[in-house]
Order: C-alpha cells, then sequence, then structure tokens
C-alpha cells in the first residue's frame, strides 16, 4: 500500500491555469440549462434527433462553454 501526504499546496493547479471567470461560470450555467431543457423537448419528441443535433452545435457556438473543443459534433 502506496501512502501519499497531502500537503496545502494543489500539485493540479499550475501558475497556467486561470480562474474561471464569472461571464465564464454564467456562459457555463446557461449551457447547461439550454440543454437540459433540449433534453426534455426531445425526450417528449417535440424534436427531432436532428434538430436537437444542429440546436447544441449552435449552442456550442452561442455559450462558448469551457470543454466545447471536446465535445462531439452530435451529442
Amino acid at each position: 500500500m502506496q501512502i501519499t501526504r497531502i500537503t496545502e499546496q494543489n500539485p493540479l493547479i499550475t501558475s497556467e491555469q486561470k480562474p474561471i471567470t464569472p461571464e465564464q461560470l454564467q456562459r457555463e450555467f446557461d449551457y447547461y440549462r439550454a440543454e437540459k431543457l433540449l433534453r426534455k423537448m426531445l425526450e417528449k419528441e417535440l424534436l427531432s434527433d436532428e434538430e436537437f443535433n444542429k440546436i447544441m452545435l449552435l449552442n456550442r457556438k452561442s455559450f462558448s462553454p469551457i470543454l466545447a473543443q471536446l465535445m462531439p459534433d452530435k451529442p
């Protein structure tokens, strides 16, 4: 068994990382809410899969979530 000592410094945070701004946080929240609403509409068959994918792609461009570059074109 290996034991790791926990210290005050966090090795996962480097000086290159910048804290998230309130504007970025708001965009993330807005993107999440829009996705949740669209998924409910998809479940109730108010949207087709194609419409859902197109809207989600537009939302990624509009809200610019932090991880948008890692997200597939079709959720």
